[in-house]
């Protein structure tokens, strides 16, 4: 009988030595892994950001479409202007004045969006993903806000909710970051811009 006990009292003591060892350690690989991919859908939201702001400057608007996105990358280009001097001194009179005197031009030349901005191509196909998510797309829109100013600004957002992003982590953790973001009045994910105000296309981790 008391062998017995003490069979029973060893098995207790390594099954409650086993949870100790999980309450501590669980935490621990949920921010581990959390932070691997919380890096890594930060770096491909600003691939979009750098995408979307080099859409607007050819088209004057954002668009919600990954397609369109992705296709203006691969295959369109976008002028740049060029500063050709031709005899202005800065001290003696300004930009503008140097260009009526003839002193100063601009040579407007095209550059490969993609060439100029990502060189890879691969950059681009996978922009649309989240990250780790088994090809799970950003949600994405463009439209246009009204500032307090009234100006009317173009906007876009791209972003993956906490549900999405972790989804093979631990349930209840996730359930946790998500209240923590709705207690400050965060959005309970990553996203880049915001098609509810002007934001300068700020990410939420910034």
């Amino acid at each position: 009988m008391k062998k017995v006990i003490q069979i029973v009292l060893s098995i207790t003591i390594i099954v409650l030595a086993y949870l100790l060892f999980e309450s501590i350690s669980k935490p621990i690989r949920f921010e581990a892994e959390k932070k691997k991919i919380y890096e890594a859908t930060i770096e491909r939201l600003k691939t979009i950001r750098t995408a979307q702001n080099a859409y607007k400057e050819k088209h004057g608007e954002y668009t919600k479409d990954f397609d369109k996105l992705i296709n203006f990358i691969k295959t369109d280009s976008l002028d740049i202007k060029r500063p050709i001097n031709l005899g202005w001194d800065q001290d003696e009179m300004t930009q503008e004045e140097a260009i009526r005197a003839g002193k100063l031009k601009f040579e407007i030349t095209k550059v490969s969006v993609l060439d100029s901005l990502f060189k890879d191509v691969a950059i681009v196909d996978s922009m649309r993903y989240v990250p780790y998510t088994g090809g799970h797309q950003f949600e994405m829109g463009a439209g246009e806000v009204l500032t307090a100013s009234k100006v009317k600004v173009k906007v876009f957002e791209a972003k993956v909710h906490n549900n999405i992003l972790y989804k093979d982590l631990d349930r209840q953790l996730v359930i946790n970051l998500n209240d923590d973001a709705r207690k400050i009045e965060r959005y309970p994910g990553l996203k880049v811009g915001s098609l509810d105000e002007a934001n300068n296309n700020a990410g939420n981790w910034e």
